[in-house]
C-alpha cells in the first residue's frame, strides 16, 4: 500500500514541476530529499517531459502528446551506491508529481529504463502521458518499450498490464 500522496510537502528545495502548465520545459527537474521510510537513504527523483507522435498502427489510432518520466533512485546516503528501499515511498513521489496534472492515472515500470525496458538497479521508473491538451490519456500502444501497470494495481486493486510489442 503506498503511502499518502499529500504528506509530500512541497518546501523551496523540494519544489514539485507543474507539468499541467502550457509552458513546460523539457529540460529534467531533479529533487534530492531523504527517504523517511529507510535509515540513511537518500531519494533522487528526477522527472521529465518528452513529446511523442505515433503513426496509427491496426487497432491503434494515432496519438500525439508528451509521456511525463518518473525515475526515483534509491541510494546509500553515505557511500551513493543502490539500496533497496520499498516501493511505496517512490510511489508516493511519482503519484505527488503526476497530482500536477492528474493523480488518477499513470503506470508503474518497475526497476528499468524506460526507454529500452532493460533493468537498471536501484531505480524505479513511473509514465504517466498527456494529449496535446495536457490531460492524462491511456499509454499509447505505439510507444510501450516495457510493461507498464496502472500505479492503482500497486494498492491492490485491479492489475491491468500493458505489454510489449516485442
Amino acid at each position: 500500500m503506498s503511502a499518502d500522496p499529500g504528506s509530500i510537502r512541497d518546501d523551496a528545495d523540494k519544489t514539485l514541476p507543474n507539468f499541467a502548465a502550457g509552458d513546460i520545459s523539457t529540460d529534467p527537474h531533479t529533487i534530492t530529499a531523504p527517504a523517511r521510510t529507510g535509515t540513511d537513504i537518500e531519494l533522487r527523483i528526477h522527472s521529465s517531459i518528452t513529446p511523442f507522435e505515433v503513426a496509427a498502427e491496426e487497432w491503434f489510432p494515432a496519438a500525439a502528446g508528451f509521456a511525463v518520466t518518473v525515475i526515483v533512485h534509491t541510494l546509500d546516503a553515505d557511500t551513493g551506491q543502490p539500496r533497496y528501499l520499498p516501493p511505496a515511498e517512490p510511489a508516493e513521489w511519482a503519484r505527488a508529481i503526476f497530482s500536477t496534472v492528474d493523480n488518477a492515472h499513470g503506470y508503474f515500470l518497475g526497476a528499468v529504463d524506460p526507454g529500452t525496458g532493460s533493468h537498471r538497479r536501484g531505480q524505479l521508473a513511473y509514465r504517466l502521458y498527456l494529449d496535446t491538451d495536457r490531460q492524462a490519456i491511456p499509454v499509447p500502444r505505439q510507444v510501450v518499450t516495457c510493461p507498464h501497470y496502472l500505479l492503482s494495481a500497486i494498492d491492490g486493486r485491479e492489475q491491468i498490464t500493458i505489454p510489449t510489442t516485442a
